[in-house]
């Protein structure tokens, strides 16, 4: 079973999740808003040590506390990797208050059908039983919708389902990440279908709990049967391409849906910052997101 303190907490807590799972094809582009050029470093290694810099000066902040953040999701390899001495997870956790979830995806397919379904995951299996081993309650896997095909749409859903099935097997809680494009020509139409094809599958759950991370939608107030679904632990928002501001106003006018950001989080902070100056940025910023989330 989850772990009944982190599972109330992210049920029932005022908050949001921070996003910090940027992954191989990610990182050069956080690493440049970041202010660090590709130039910079010389391999993939160094590459993914500058990012974990990064992220562990975000968590060791004093502005990145359970007071605000309920969870935040990690990149595979941070698995592995520390902050104060201690494991990066068992730190967020035992020291911060934060519930951990871990990004699993390994990118995606080329679109077909108006979709792109996530790759295959070689071990995943293999891959639960290190997460949870490491103090991780929960996973993410994102995959996309480009338009409102009824096919498409459905393969996502079935295949984030069934990925949810293994991870729910290894007694973690699943965040299904079917994204839709906030530039679809016909989003609200995406949405739609979406959400019937997620609400058709729940009660095949048996009651056990999942989470659902999904785009700002088109029409205010839309997945207010999701957020209210018993078998749903949450319903989170990622912000999509939105500015910061953009997305803190959309999402603060849907109820019951939190934040689940990454790029919106980041946005201002730099590797040129004092750390006063760093700290100032991202207090102004989890400010911002907090309160949309609990509006």
């Amino acid at each position: 079973m989850p772990d009944q303190e982190q599972l109330t907490r992210f049920e029932t807590g005022r908050g949001f999740i921070a996003a910090l799972d940027q992954s191989g094809g990610s990182t050069p582009k956080a690493l440049r808003l970041y202010g660090i050029e590709e130039s910079r470093y010389s391999s993939e290694a160094k590459m993914f040590d500058l990012i974990h810099a990064a992220r562990v000066r975000v968590v060791g902040s004093r502005a990145f506390t359970s007071e605000r953040i309920l969870g935040a999701i990690l990149f595979e390899g941070t698995l592995d990797r520390q902050l104060d001495g201690r494991g990066f997870v068992d730190y967020l956790w035992k020291d911060k208050g934060i519930v951990p979830f871990l990004k699993i995806d390994k990118g995606m397919r080329d679109e077909q059908d108006g979709v792109q379904l996530m790759r295959d995951i070689p071990a995943l299996d293999e891959l639960l039983d290190r997460a949870r081993a490491a103090g991780v309650f929960g996973t993410k896997e994102r995959s996309v919708i480009h338009s409102a095909n009824a096919a498409g749409i459905d393969r996502i859903v079935a295949q984030q389902f069934e990925i949810a099935e293994r991870v729910l097997a290894a007694d973690l809680v699943p965040i299904l990440e079917p994204e839709v494009d906030i530039k679809a020509p016909d989003k609200s139409e995406a949405e739609a279908l979406l959400k019937a094809a997620i609400l058709e599958r729940l009660d095949a759950l048996g009651g056990r709990k999942v989470a659902i991370k999904i785009t700002i939608p088109s029409v205010d107030g839309f997945y207010a049967d999701l957020i209210a679904h018993p078998t749903i632990a949450r319903v989170v928002a990622l912000s999509g391409g939105y500015s910061r501001d953009e997305a803190n106003e959309r999402l603060s006018r849907n109820p019951g849906l939190i934040a689940s950001f990454s790029r919106a989080l980041l946005d201002g902070l730099t590797a040129q910052q004092s750390d006063e100056e760093f700290d100032r940025t991202l207090d102004a910023s989890i400010e911002s997101i907090h309160r949309a989330s609990v509006a």
